[in-house]
């Protein structure tokens, strides 16, 4: 049982990646299925198998160990085909799920009309009782109120509750009597109480949050039974871990409680797979980007660390969980292009999906996409795309783009492809610019690692947009979520809210909070498997000035936990700010919100390496073939190269194809790509060429 496998299912693809004792490998794309999501996972397992020629029930019996991302409940929250879900909350403040924090998402849109809650009016309950600030009750519990309302949920087949009550993070006890109502009258029923899921002040963040885990939990917890029934009818006995969107991962049982970490767990493991590419020439910083057949996910690495944000949006509905920094946008492979009322091209966010699918996958999908585009411009091999299951038809791409694209604009057809190239990359090159430019970041100090089935195809125009020089693709990229998984630990997020002036913090309270978030992170870590002395804590706080309205989350050394350093604080605080807005106040007092803990299990060291090396014959290029120019304007003849033939060191010059089975890399004529130690592809602009190649290590 020591085969490893991490798998990643998406919005059009599920993503295998196998790894041998041996160190072999092998990379597996299957169709999703979005009707039964874990019916994609048994049939490519079995695929795989059968590739082995083995039974599925023969090859699982070997499998040790399976980590899993997936974007079930991603997908159920944007379509809204989830769980009815009820929340009791305090009397008086039925309506702050609709109304929010009170502030406008875009200030100068009075057209913007609010999203409907996931939680309607009827189902959202108030319950008397108070309690306040400092936890004090102030009016007792009206139990009366939570039977009435148990009643009201049962009688509209309520299948989760949330409950979020004013303070409740200051004094737990009026939501954790709710809560056994709640579950003596309605067995079965998912509850999350929001002082358990998320214990920190300001109201709407922790009901958004508590409504989004109840929504969530039905979602995930069936999707985790069906899949657990699969494995095991398959004879699977080893181990099975999920991914979170904080970028560790958790036992299915964990994560079944804080089912929010499930939203946008997919992605999450694309920065940590970054820095292992990243490491081998010395740079503990870089850019993820990762396109596949439905969305584009950017994220930063900074500092060997993804960036994590506690404010996170989804679906325009505040999350306050730690969650890896990935800004997702609707360009994929699928994203449909067409013509406004207006005569303006757009492209996605709408996608074409796994069914049906871009016109050239002859599924019955008749709309014109990227995909379409790329094999119209002739990036896209039709006759080897995904080592040639797939047959691509690049007359029905053409006549799909004549339809929506060129006629419509009077243009050709070839125009119109690259128009559609053109747009997914602008649109791609500003969710790279909206999740670095925000945190004070330049997206020129950063190499790009790319990952995703059609991330190579245009990463070079990304970057050339962007204008970085430097573009890493590992030879897994087309499945690199999948293996990010297999190098993620385990990872577990405490809060507890404080607030206080700085200065005014006691040593001994500090110490004190962070002594209870490190016991019961161990307990969690011990119940997963994981040993002492494979535990790690990283403390951090929310800190603002006085008056401000935003808090940044500052991490702090480990040495805190048992002596604190109160001056690192107020350093570490004053030099975020000045990076984030550009200014400090030095002079200014600083509120303390939340105390956080992350608590981390480091998983084995052995478990999969990222960089290694796929040998190569060192193979001349396979064959020639047009290409779209976008430097030229005009179709070329280009070299085409077998990339698994190719070996460290070999270099070729743009324009250019590399072909992986599963991707290819489009080497625009302005960029030279060589192959590093690892086998990774890298790609920098060649009149940088001196500078470049200095900064790689290449030895």
């Amino acid at each position: 049982m020591n085969i490893r496998i991490g798998i990643d299912v998406g919005g059009t693809f599920t993503d295998f990646l196998v790894i041998y004792p041996d160190g072999k490998r092998r990379i597996h794309k299957t169709s999703s299925v979005p009707s039964n999501p874990p019916l994609a996972v048994q049939i490519g397992l079995t695929e795989i198998a059968a590739a082995e020629h083995k039974s599925l029930e023969d090859f699982m019996a070997e499998v040790g160990l399976i980590v899993h991302g997936t974007t079930v409940t991603t997908n159920a929250l944007l379509t809204r085909n989830g769980p009815i879900t009820g929340l009791l909350t305090t009397e008086g403040f039925r309506d702050v799920l609709p109304m929010r924090d009170g502030t406008r998402e875009e200030a100068y849109d009075n057209r913007l009309e609010q999203p409907v809650p996931l939680v309607p009016r009827y189902l959202r309950q108030p319950v008397g009782g108070r309690v306040d600030y400092k936890g004090d009750v102030l009016t007792a519990l009206q139990e009366v109120d939570v039977y009435a309302a148990a009643e009201i949920f049962k009688a509209n087949a309520v299948e989760s509750v949330a409950i979020s009550f004013m303070h409740s993070h200051a004094e737990t006890s009026h939501e954790d009597r709710a809560a056994e109502i709640i579950a003596e009258v309605m067995p079965g029923a998912y509850i999350t109480k929001s002082s358990e899921l998320l214990a920190q002040a300001r109201y709407y963040p922790r009901m958004s949050t508590a409504v989004l885990n109840s929504f969530a939990g039905p979602i995930i917890s069936s999707y985790l039974s069906t899949l657990t029934e699969l494995l095991e009818e398959a004879h699977f006995e080893g181990v099975l871990l999920l991914m979170q969107s904080n970028g560790g991962v958790a036992t299915p049982s964990e994560l079944a409680k804080r089912a929010a970490l499930s939203l946008l767990s997919g992605p999450a493991s694309g920065p940590t797979a970054g820095l292992l590419v990243t490491a081998a020439h010395g740079w503990d910083s870089c850019l993820t980007v990762d396109m596949g057949g439905t969305s584009f996910d950017a994220a930063v690495v900074k500092d060997n660390k993804p960036l994590i944000m506690t404010d996170g949006i989804i679906d325009r509905w505040r999350i306050a969980l730690p969650m890896v920094d990935i800004n997702t946008i609707g360009a994929g492979g699928g994203s449909i292009a067409s013509v406004d009322e207006g005569g303006l091209l757009r492209v996605g966010p709408q996608s074409a999906g796994a069914t049906p699918g871009p016109a050239c996958y002859r599924r019955g999908g008749v709309n014109a996409t990227v995909t379409d585009a790329d094999v119209v411009l002739g990036y896209i091999d039709p006759d080897t795309f995904l080592h040639g299951q797939i047959g691509l038809d690049r007359e029905a791409s053409i006549q799909a783009i004549k339809n929506d694209v060129a006629d419509p604009l009077g243009i050709s057809v070839e125009e119109a492809a690259f128009g559609i190239y053109q747009m997914v990359n602008v649109n791609m090159a500003t969710g790279v610019r909206d999740i670095t430019v925000r945190r004070g970041l330049d997206p020129r100090d950063f190499p790009i690692v790319v990952a995703g089935g059609a991330g190579p195809v245009h990463a070079a125009a990304i970057a050339r947009e962007l204008e970085i020089p430097i573009l890493l693709t590992p030879r897994d990229s087309s499945i690199f979520c999948a293996a990010g998984m297999l190098v993620c630990d385990f990872k577990h997020d405490y809060v507890q809210s404080s607030n206080q002036r700085l200065e005014s913090l006691s040593d001994e309270y500090l110490v004190e909070t962070w002594t209870g978030m490190m016991a019961e992170g161990r307990r969690t870590l011990h119940a997963e498997g994981v040993p002492d002395d494979a535990i790690s804590y990283v403390p951090s706080v929310d800190l603002r000035y006085k008056g401000q309205w935003y808090e940044i989350n500052v991490e702090v050394d480990p040495a805190n936990l048992v002596s604190p350093n109160l001056a690192e604080f107020y350093a570490s605080f004053h030099q975020l700010h000045d990076t984030l807005f550009g200014y400090s106040t030095v002079d200014m007092p600083i509120d303390l919100l939340n105390i956080r803990l992350t608590v981390v299990g480091s998983t084995p060291n052995d478990r999969v390496d990222l960089a290694a090396t796929t040998p190569g014959s060192g193979l001349p290029e396979q064959r020639r073939r047009h290409i779209y120019s976008p430097l030229q304007r005009r179709m070329v003849e280009v070299e085409v190269y077998q990339g698994a033939a190719m070996v460290p060191l070999d270099e070729i010059e743009g324009p250019a194809i590399i072909e992986l089975g599963t991707t290819t890399i489009v080497v625009l004529d302005e960029y030279n790509t060589i192959v590093d130690k690892n086998g990774s592809f890298v790609m920098y602009l060649r009149d940088q060429m001196l500078t470049l190649k200095a900064r790689l290590d290449l030895s």
